[in-house]
């Protein structure tokens, strides 16, 4: 079993930056992929970025490239996500994922999921 507690989130000003913290407990929580989807309302689940269990392959959807960065400390087990040059159109509540195996770009390969955190943007 592997739990995942996101931080930060909140309200912010469209053009400034904000970061989310993902913190994953478990025995093998250090296996898995992390990543992020987000979901505003009325929309579906979006793959925002991913990253492997060691850090060193990152995943980021053409739409969000250039604006997002996921980075993961591996001793914590926390991942983080920056992103930058918001958008009222970033607002949703933002998810953090863990996968064992298969694509962690696909919310349907996702093992676990955080319970979310909302980010408002306003312009």
């Amino acid at each position: 079993q592997v739990q995942l507690r996101e931080e930060g989130g909140g309200l912010a000003q469209a053009g400034d930056s904000l970061r989310l913290s993902c913190v994953a407990s478990g025995r093998t929580a250090g296996n898995f992929a992390m990543g992020w989807f987000r979901q505003a309302p009325g929309k579906e689940r979006e793959f925002v970025a991913a990253i492997n269990w060691s850090g060193s392959t990152t995943y980021y959807p053409d739409s969000l490239k250039g604006r997002v960065t996921i980075s993961r400390d591996t001793a914590k087990n926390t991942i983080t996500l920056q992103i930058s040059s918001l958008k009222p159109e970033d607002t949703a509540v933002y998810y953090c994922a863990a996968v064992r195996a298969g694509d962690p770009t696909d919310s349907y390969t996702v093992d676990y999921w955080g319970e979310g955190t909302l980010v408002t943007v306003s312009s």
